[in-house]
């Protein structure tokens, strides 16, 4: 998956996927992005993936962070902080900087420990 570049003086917007609403296709966006609906599709974002306790993402997703209530299928970068909810159910890889696991979630899959400096130093190359 590529490398997320800025636009730039683009407005980092928030968006939603409600319950519901099944879209199916790839989404490239500068901001957030909520998903209670069913995603079948890549996602790249600079910002933060939410999957709420309804939603359902299966395909592979590149953000900042992202925050697992619901239902996830694919390979998933984090350049920073996954968080999987109590009520999440994972499933493939995961490769992130930090991970933070609550009691209850389901995860099944293989993840993999970014390190810090070598990703700040891969960006700064690019």
């Amino acid at each position: 998956m590529k490398k997320f570049t800025s636009l730039g003086n683009e407005t980092a917007a928030r968006n939603i996927i409600g319950q519901g609403t099944l879209i199916n296709g790839d989404i490239e966006l500068n901001g957030d992005f909520r998903i209670d609906g069913k995603l079948l599709g890549s996602i790249l974002s600079s910002g933060r993936i939410v999957i709420g306790p309804s939603g359902t993402v299966e395909g592979n997703v590149k953000c900042q962070n992202a925050d697992i209530s619901g239902k996830y299928t694919g390979k998933l970068e984090a350049d920073d902080l996954t968080s999987l909810k109590a009520t999440a159910v994972f499933a493939g890889e995961l490769f992130t900087i930090r991970l933070a696991i609550e009691v209850g979630a389901n995860f099944n899959g293989k993840c993999q420990m970014k390190d810090a400096s070598i990703s700040a130093n891969v960006e700064n190359k690019q």
